[in-house]
């Protein structure tokens, strides 16, 4: 659900903006209202499952996410769906860290719990890659509002499924109000100067946004190297089991989610490309994405997870560097088999670092350190977006390369990174 909300809401965009109206920027909001609020919160909503337990704030923010899910169906403005947005992203914040220290909770044994975390992403890696199929086909067969209508059997499956959950633990945690508003503040503003800056130029209020990100950015650092409960740890990020996969989780969604949101637009708007058709470009990557997910972990236990991290991050900048060569010309077949790699490289690396992520922290950080890997990847995400959509404004062409070129480097310069700061072994 929270996944498929990011994949498959991209391929609806032209259509939102037929029927409702709007610029390049507005649509950018309608996925970036999303992300923005999915990357502010996640730590806090870390602190909130080791607080309540990870089963019960599960539960709250599934029920919400169904709820403003509903509520994006039925926007009748785009003003409308981006609130909604904004909403089903702050109860998506909630569910991903509990869910993860859900499998933390059930699988003690690292070798067991690698296994659920394998299928864990196998659900958001399917997603991922799946979500353009499905959200082209309810776009052309129905309307997109029939995306989001999709969470509500879904969301009624998961509270079913919630109910076989063991009731979990509680664990001390604080509230930290000012470094949750610094954060905000800080991804709000950046996201707002890199999405309007790249329309209108440095305009002053552009310039005071950009401001604005600095100077919260600081305030979050000074809270929470001074507070003696922050909201995230800043000595967590002197162990390589954590610096790392933060990194890295950054550079391989910034990658995927803004390729998919390229992508998503060249083949409806510059290939003429039907929403349906359009998805269907996404087939092969989804397939064999799905498997790869799963393979991670044995290749981990083979090869450790250096060389697993390593490799994927590699295969996706090559997958990044092949998309170069595509444009309106390119035959079908051959621009969905250039895009394989790029689902490969998350899929395999991805696993292989949330273990690695899990396993550098105590049980009791299990929420704080789940929220923080995901925190970077929904920033990742919600700023290459931004970044690429700006790109896309001085002309789709260039600009489609210039976000592709922008993002191979991005994973090879992490893999590089990783190669140099994870243990052989």
């Amino acid at each position: 659900m929270i996944t498929l909300d990011v994949s498959g809401v991209n391929i609806a965009l032209p259509a939102v903006r037929d029927e409702l109206g709007g610029s390049m920027s507005g649509i950018q909001w309608v996925a970036d209202g999303y992300t923005l609020m999915f990357a502010a919160l996640m730590l806090s909503a870390g602190a909130l499952s080791d607080a309540v337990g990870a089963r019960r704030a599960y539960g709250w923010g599934l029920g919400v996410f169904t709820l403003a899910s509903l509520a994006c169906g039925a926007a009748p403005t785009l003003g409308t769906l981006m609130a909604a947005r904004v909403v089903q992203g702050s109860a998506a914040a909630a569910m991903v860290p509990a869910s993860l220290a859900l499998i933390r909770q059930a699988f003690p044994d690292p070798a067991a719990r690698a296994r659920g975390i394998a299928l864990w992403t196998v659900g958001g890696a399917v997603a991922i890659a799946a979500g353009p199929v499905l959200g082209g086909l309810l776009t052309t067969q129905w309307s997109w509002r029939a995306v989001f209508c999709l969470n509500a059997p879904a969301g009624l499956a998961g509270f079913l499924a919630l109910l076989r959950a063991a009731r979990s633990p509680r664990h001390p945690a604080a509230f930290d109000l000012p470094g949750q508003l610094t954060a905000v503040f800080a991804l709000a503003a950046l996201t707002f100067a890199v999405i309007e800056g790249g329309h209108d130029g440095l305009t002053g209020t552009v310039l005071a946004a950009a401001g604005v990100a600095v100077f919260s950015g600081a305030g979050f650092v000074a809270v929470e190297a001074r507070r003696r409960t922050p909201m995230l740890p800043l000595e967590l990020f002197r162990r390589r089991g954590v610096s790392v996969p933060v990194i890295a989780g950054f550079a391989l969604n910034a990658a995927f989610y803004g390729g998919v949101f390229v992508l998503s637009l060249f083949f409806q708007e510059q290939r003429g490309q039907s929403a349906l058709s359009a998805g269907l470009m996404f087939v092969p990557m989804a397939a064999i994405t799905a498997v790869f997910n799963y393979l991670s972990p044995r290749a981990v236990a083979r090869y450790g997870s250096r060389t697993v991290v390593v490799v994927g991050l590699l295969t996706g900048a090559l997958g990044c560097g092949g998309l170069l060569t595509v444009d309106t010309g390119t035959p079908a077949w051959p621009t969905a088999l250039l895009m394989i790699p790029l689902g490969v490289g998350g899929s395999l690396a991805m696993p292989a670092l949330t273990s690695l992520m899990l396993d550098s922290v105590a049980a009791e950080r299990a929420g704080t350190a789940a929220a923080l890997l995901n925190t970077s990847r929904q920033t990742g995400g919600a700023l290459s977006i931004a970044v690429f959509g700006a790109l896309l404004a001085g002309g789709f062409a260039p600009g489609m390369q210039e976000s592709l070129l922008l993002a191979a480097c991005l994973l090879a310069a992490t893999a590089l990174g990783a190669a140099a700061l994870l243990p052989r072994r």
